[in-house]
């Protein structure tokens, strides 16, 4: 009586506990069937289809989850009446997973068995070849080793019967000899052949995507209304992944000035288990990243009564005679610091990759297309003389796609020939951008300061006046002409008491390149075999006393 009591006692409590009652358990495995790929990261969705064998409370374990799995990062769907309750990772006292093959897998692994049978029949075929040889080999040697002294009261014609016979021995046992030799050498380049047809279907079924050792098992309580196929999905993310935009972009003056954006992505992934035939999305959001703005603290400043400047006890005691004697402090003044600020404008950008893909365990910079798009550039040559001896193509267009371009790695075509390679950086919809395209060898700079009768090399200069005047020469060798930009700069002033002073000709077309103060440039037309010469003169002005910086 007071064990059934107990009994009762056990069974009732279990409800209270959360667990299910009387729960059949059922193991399972998952197949991925999608996964969104971050820049840095991965969710990984996984279906897991299993029977049922009745209705109300079970509990399934999902035997085949990579090593590493949080559970904090799980999510579980039920569907066809499923709920789902608690569940929890486990990773020891694990089920035994079965090792069923893919179709693929079987097929290759029946490629392998076939190469098998084959390379042992070139063996033995090797084998039966060489013992031919041997054979032959052994019946020359033994005819060759007989000696001795002639049969007792045999006469001429004996021992010519008793030579002829050795001799024909002979030469039929070296002729056999030679006939299994011949026979060998086919067989010895079947056997090769037989070798590596084994070893490329070995690799063959090597390179198959595999489940990894390392894993560990999710538990899941769940309810159902009745018995039958059912499907839980489980998604979870990981760390070991990621992505980024790679470009190819091609630039020509053909036929109209063209610029063709190929895109494609470098996929990664570490996590311990291959993806075989799955969904992939790339998605630009990042979400192991900082999520809210960062914080700021109350500042607070305050004033107090100056102290007296310290004095070098090794310099003296800090009278004011000695500190008259004391150097006058120089102030010199730093440059601004340069701060580097970038803007992501746009909602994220999701790119939906439109076949199954194949990504293995271990996998760096897988390359998938993504699609082509195309600009219409303003095509142009910009010159620096004061820096360089040619010019350089640049390509200015309008990101007219309706969606941004990502920062990536880019390879840069002219005419179909690769000149380099670039940074990309953000080009969001609709903003301008410039991309370089390599020298321009055709185009030829300088830049020359011409000699006064004072010896010195285009500068002239007294107490408080500078005078210096440039020439700058491009010149077109190649045989198209060119929209040509030539940039240089003029010094400016923000001091009413230093004056500069210009005499430019032609008269720049541009001004304040870019916002820059005193970044001038001239744009014409450069016909082949063309030249085009610059003068650029200033004269700076400054009080007496003073000192130019």
């Amino acid at each position: 009586m007071r064990a059934l009591l107990a009994a009762l006692l056990a069974t009732t409590a279990l409800p209270s506990l959360g667990l299910p009652a009387f729960a059949d358990t059922i193991t399972a495995t998952s197949q991925i069937t999608s996964v969104t790929v971050y820049p840095q990261g991965a969710k990984v969705t996984r279906e897991v289809r299993f029977d049922s064998p009745s209705a109300g409370a079970h509990e399934l374990l999902i035997a085949d989850l990579p090593a590493g799995t949080q559970a904090g990062l799980l999510q579980l769907a039920g569907a066809d009446g499923i709920s789902t309750g608690a569940f929890s990772l486990r990773e020891d006292r694990l089920p035994p997973r079965s090792d069923d093959l893919t179709p693929e897998q079987q097929a290759a692994k029946a490629n392998v068995e076939a190469a098998e049978s084959a390379m042992r029949a070139a063996v033995a075929a090797v084998e039966t070849g060489n013992a031919r040889v041997q054979a032959a080999n052994a019946r020359a040697g033994y005819l060759a080793s007989i000696s001795g002294q002639p049969p007792e009261g045999a006469t001429a014609e004996t021992l010519r019967e008793i030579a002829k016979v050795i001799g024909d021995e002979t030469l039929a046992a070296a002729e056999e000899a030679a006939a299994a030799r011949a026979a060998l050498w086919p067989v010895q380049k079947a056997l090769e052949e037989a070798q590596k047809a084994l070893a490329e279907a070995q690799a063959a079924l090597a390179a198959l995507p595999s489940r990894d050792q390392d894993y560990t098992t999710l538990a899941v309580s769940f309810e159902t209304e009745a018995a039958g196929p059912k499907t839980i999905t489980v998604t979870h993310y990981i760390d070991q992944a990621g992505w980024r935009p790679v470009y190819d972009l091609y630039l020509s003056r053909k036929d109209g000035a063209a610029l063709t954006i190929d895109r494609s992505v470098l996929v990664s992934q570490f996590s311990g288990e291959d993806w075989s035939g799955v969904a992939l999305t790339l998605s630009s959001s990042r979400p192991s990243e900082q999520a809210a703005p960062s914080v700021l603290w109350p500042w607070q400043r305050w004033i107090e009564k100056e102290q007296p400047p310290a004095v070098d006890m090794a310099r003296g005691s800090g009278t004011a005679a000695e500190m008259d004697m004391l150097p006058s402090p120089t102030t010199v003044a730093e440059a601004a610091p340069i701060n580097a600020n970038m803007t992501v404008e746009g909602d994220t950008v999701v790119y939906h990759y439109p076949r199954k893909v194949d990504v293995a365990d271990g996998v760096e910079d897988l390359r998938l297309g993504l699609d082509q798009l195309q600009a219409e550039p303003e095509i142009i040559a910009v010159a620096v003389p004061s820096r360089d001896r040619s010019a350089f193509v640049m390509a200015e267009f309008t990101n007219t796609t309706g969606e941004p371009l990502l920062p990536g790695e880019a390879l840069l075509y002219r005419e179909g020939v690769l000149v380099g390679g670039t940074q990309l950086g953000l080009i969001a919809a609709g903003t301008e951008a410039e991309i370089a395209f390599g020298a321009l060898d055709s185009i030829v700079l300088s830049r020359d300061m011409p000699q006064r009768d004072q010896g010195q090399s285009g500068v002239f200069t007294t107490s408080n006046q500078l005078n210096e005047t440039a020439i700058l020469r491009v010149e077109n060798r190649g045989t198209d002409s060119w929209p040509l930009r030539v940039i240089d700069q003029i010094p400016y002033s923000e001091q009413q008491d230093l004056t500069v002073k210009t005499a430019i000709t032609p008269a720049p077309s541009l001004t304040d390149i870019d916002g820059q103060r005193g970044i001038i440039g001239w744009e014409f037309e450069l016909a082949a075999g063309g030249k085009e010469e610059i003068s650029l003169g200033y004269t700076l002005s400054w009080p007496e006393g003073m000192v130019l910086r």
